[in-house]
């Protein structure tokens, strides 16, 4: 029986917006990573309850959405030769959020929030679960610009023991923008612990040098804290990025997220975050990977 991980990638970024100035930038921001990667673009508005009532305060109808959204691919898709595709759909925001990404086959979504609070205006109280469950990588942008790309990134190595996924998420990212991943090792009390994330910053660094990855090691000054010298590191740094594995609650597994999670995503620094769900793949996904 095959998996939902099992289907085809469109090459296509998805961006929901709710037309605000965050948002405005983290589709601006999709757009260009978008025409680095050579993919295409869709732009999603949810119309809910809150858009229907503000539609309906403000004496306008749904031409008023798509609207706003053709003004987005007149604005962008000559500027950056990016095929930009528009959609609204009615509904609750986590569910046909997800189901959109699903559908279209995205490789990728970008998430604009202004820090927590932000975030759960946005998308209310699924906020945190759109990132969570999503069917591919989320890069959470706040008012940060695209720039020239992302040439400095976090890679942080904890008592988690990294991912496959996030190895080669950071391999391609890096390779394609010719950026230094900042290996960012976390110092713990425990020395048997401190060995074990000794021998996989080794592994790590013997996978990037063979993919010809530039990378420098950085192990925290102190144990604990390691969610806040991780920030302090990557603004000290100007770090362009930040990747990590998401961590579900266990408690309420597929919908909260941890401490941790919460702590990088919403930055005061506003490092851009590219949230990672640990999920079964097929091979088709390595070959995608690969491809880069």
């Amino acid at each position: 029986m095959k998996t939902k991980s099992d289907k085809k990638f469109n090459n296509t970024v998805l961006i929901p917006t709710d037309f605000s100035e965050v948002c405005d930038n983290a589709v601006q921001h999709g757009i260009e990573l978008a025409s680095s990667l050579k993919y295409k673009v869709c732009i999603l508005h949810v119309v809910n309850r809150e858009t229907r009532s503000k539609l309906r305060k403000e004496d306008e109808d749904i031409s008023s959405i798509e609207m706003k959204l053709l003004a987005y691919k007149k604005k962008f898709e000559k500027k950056f030769g990016v095929e930009i595709e528009t959609k609204w759909v009615k509904g609750n925001l986590f569910s046909r959020i997800k189901k959109v990404a699903e559908d279209l086959k995205v490789n990728l979504m970008i998430l604009g929030t202004h820090g927590k609070k932000g975030l759960q205006h946005l998308f209310g109280s699924y906020a945190l679960k759109v990132v969570l469950e999503s069917p591919v990588p989320v890069i959470v942008v706040q008012k940060k610009s695209f720039g020239k790309g992302y040439k400095n990134i976090v890679f942080p190595v904890s008592n988690d023991v990294e991912s496959r996924q996030e190895v080669q998420w950071a391999r391609l990212i890096a390779k394609l923008f010719q950026a230094k991943l900042h290996i960012f090792r976390s110092r713990e009390k425990d020395p048997v612990m401190n060995d074990r994330l000794e021998i996989i910053t080794r592994q790590l660094t013997g996978v990037f040098s063979g993919e010809k990855v530039k990378y420098l090691v950085k192990v925290a000054d102190k144990p604990g804290n390691f969610a806040d010298q991780v920030i302090s590191y990557a603004a000290v740094n100007n770090a362009d990025l930040i990747m990590i594995m998401t961590r579900p609650n266990i408690d309420i597994p597929g919908f909260s997220l941890s401490g941790w999670d919460e702590r990088l995503m919403f930055n005061e620094a506003q490092v851009p975050v590219m949230c990672i769900n640990p999920v079964e793949i097929s091979s088709y996904y390595w070959d995608w990977v690969v491809q880069f």
